[in-house]
């Protein structure tokens, strides 16, 4: 679970709906790396990539690639990513049964969980770790973050684990567990490396009511009509469907 220290006093009812504050210590600022929106910290290797792999264009093949994929494009871009704020040396071995942390800066940036607060879980027998956040969150009255691990940009050598914050009531840094899924071995993880991808919430809008049933004729009719437009012209769900204040994702 996220790690909370002991909270301040929160004045959500003063924030707008659609602001969200990182706040650090007066000393931190320009030191520490900073919270950057998620669309502004695209992996290299998406922003490489072609629309369009010319390479293997032909008659079969429309070639495009994950770059003309919104939903994958929007689950890069959508929230906040939280990056480590000091660069930070974890030491692997024992086959990821023991891990070490090491680092220069002047503030701790990661600590162990006991093995026994996650009895069970997949990744062990690799125990729980967690990187120290010096950042407080506040969002307005009503509103949660998620926290979890980037999405779509893996990291090698860790894995943070979700959670959710109350961040509207919540002023006070969240401490983010993690599981270090590298090989033996030292891994560096740089400042500014993302950590964690944080995306604000209403949680009005998270109490949906379900509903399972089987489709009407006139759904299945139109679930097959927006499949084939989709197949009929490239791009059709990004000018049509997709909602087009978010911008495009080349």
């Amino acid at each position: 679970m996220l790690m909370l220290p002991e909270p301040e006093t929160a004045t959500p009812e003063a924030r707008g709906p659609n602001i969200i504050e990182f706040l650090c210590r007066p000393e931190d600022e320009g030191v520490i790396a900073a919270p950057v929106p998620a669309r502004s910290m695209l992996p290299d290797w998406f922003r490489r990539l072609p629309a369009v792999d010319p390479a293997h264009l032909s008659a079969t093949n429309n070639a495009l690639t994950a770059k003309r994929c919104m939903p994958f494009f929007d689950a890069l871009a959508t929230g906040w990513i939280l990056p480590i704020a000091a660069t930070v040396r974890l030491q692997v071995s024992d086959e990821g049964r023991t891990v070490q942390a090491g680092w220069e800066f002047d503030r701790v940036m990661v600590s162990n969980h006991a093995s026994p607060q996650v009895a069970g879980h997949p990744m062990q027998p690799r125990p729980p770790v967690k990187f120290h956040n010096h950042w407080t969150i506040r969002t307005a009255a009503g509103w949660s973050c998620l926290f979890l691990p980037p999405l779509n940009r893996p990291h090698p050598a860790f894995e943070c684990v979700a959670g959710i914050v109350d961040t509207d009531s919540y002023a006070s840094p969240v401490h983010l567990p993690f599981f270090a899924t590298g090989a033996d071995g030292v891994h560096v993880i740089e400042r500014g490396t993302p950590l964690v991808q944080v995306i604000p919430f209403r949680r009005a809008d998270a109490a949906l009511c379900g509903v399972v049933r089987a489709e009407t004729a006139e759904e299945a009719a139109a679930r097959e009509r927006i499949f084939r437009q989709t197949l009929a012209a490239e791009g059709w769900y990004r000018r049509e469907m997709r909602d087009q204040r978010r911008g495009g994702g080349e």
